[in-house]
């Protein structure tokens, strides 16, 4: 039979019918008549660099991707309107901070962020790549209920995905980041594990052929009270099948990079976990699903404290890793950020500098040298939100 180039739903292509098809790529026959998946390769000498680019040694990703209702939510904790305005000021103070480049090696922008320019006309984009920051754009178009699911949901946003990283790629961003989530109290189903890991690997597929180096991330909720093996067992499980598809999709795993959250006890848990315990689970998941191939680790933080997301970073550096395992944090880098600022242009510069300080401390941590001595106690307080979305 021949080879047809189309896409397949997730039910369709775990059937029979996913011997017959070679997805998203040209197809060429042995002479066996064995079917072989050929890859077109236009930006993969580009990906590769820009993922190493990213994830270089004491370095990680400042993620400021919210929307603008998420982003009129932190604007509102300091008495600010959500406007425009006011969104421009702060996504200013954060890309002009001065020598964030030594810490951070990429910046994942809002839309808007990306085609946004400083107060004083230069564009987002140039300002991070004169201070030798990658700019990269959330892609994904949201969450949604997951029909026939146990109250799940699904990510949305591979319609026009192909022409949109296009775009984005022609504006300056050079890696991409695609959200989707997998709730432990809601099962989760084998429907929404396959949905969230088929998602990924189209989103992925569409992104690096387009130049554009992909964050995959399943972030697997913190909602819940279960115990840390029964985090690990769902990881697994959602890493196994991700990592399958994206094969299936002839993803290049030299060019991507995952941001995985890290294997903890549910937030509602009363045994918790200590940074040690943490490493030692989270590693353990990496190393039974991910391909030593795959060059960056970039965890998110998922709502635990500034201090707490530090210090299980810094555990998890303490002895060499095939990846370089850094960090892709939002609020663990800005919740201070914002509260220092308040708002107010005379506070910029002390802003700036509560930044680096996050920063610089997990640059340590990737590096392993990082000691939470001398941390403030505003830094150590949790941020996990029930249900949280951005």
């Amino acid at each position: 039979m021949s080879c047809t180039k189309f896409d397949l739903g997730p039910s369709e292509f775990v059937g029979k019918v996913a011997k017959q098809f070679a997805v998203a790529a040209p197809t060429v026959k042995s002479q066996n008549a064995a079917v072989i998946s050929v890859r077109a390769a236009g930006y993969d000498e580009e990906l590769v660099k820009t993922a190493k680019t990213i994830a270089s040694p004491g370095r990680g990703i400042l993620a400021m991707d919210e929307s603008n209702a998420t982003c009129g939510l932190r604007l509102a904790s300091i008495g600010l309107e959500n406007t425009e305005v006011n969104r421009q000021a702060y996504r200013q103070l954060l890309v002009g901070t001065p020598g964030l480049g030594e810490y951070v090696s990429g910046a994942i922008l809002f839309e808007e962020t990306l085609y946004q320019s400083t107060t004083d006309g230069s564009k987002m984009v140039d300002v991070l790549s004169q201070g030798g920051i990658v700019p990269g754009i959330k892609v994904d178009k949201g969450l949604v209920p997951l029909a026939g699911s146990n109250n799940e949901s699904w990510c949305q946003g591979l319609d026009g995905l192909a022409s949109r990283t296009a775009a984005y790629y022609k504006q300056g961003a050079r890696f991409a980041k695609w959200r989707t989530v997998i709730s432990i109290p809601n099962g989760p189903s084998e429907l929404a594990v396959t949905e969230a890991a088929w998602g990924l690997a189209r989103y992925a597929a569409i992104s690096q052929d387009n130049g554009l180096v992909p964050i995959v991330e399943p972030e697997i909720l913190l909602d819940g009270s279960h115990g840390i093996d029964r985090t690990l067992e769902v990881a697994q499980k959602v890493w196994s099948k991700v990592f399958f598809f994206l094969a299936e999709n002839n993803v290049l795993f030299e060019g991507i990079l995952l941001k995985p959250s890290m294997v903890t006890p549910g937030a509602e848990c009363p045994e918790r976990a200590t940074p040690e315990k943490v490493a030692e689970y989270t590693l353990s998941l990496l190393k039974r699903r991910v391909p030593p191939s795959v060059p960056g680790i970039m965890f998110l933080s998922g709502g635990q404290s500034e201090v707490e997301a530090t210090l299980n970073l810094n555990a998890m550096n303490q002895s060499p890793n095939p990846w370089h395992v850094s960090f892709s944090y939002a609020r663990a880098l800005q919740n201070s950020v914002l509260k220092t600022w308040k708002g107010q242009p005379e506070n910029v510069e002390a802003a700036q500098k509560a930044l680096l300080v996050r920063a610089k401390a997990n640059s340590l941590a990737q590096l392993g040298k990082y000691s939470a001595e001398g941390e403030a106690e505003e830094a150590k307080k949790g941020m996990f939100v029930k249900g949280y979305t951005y």
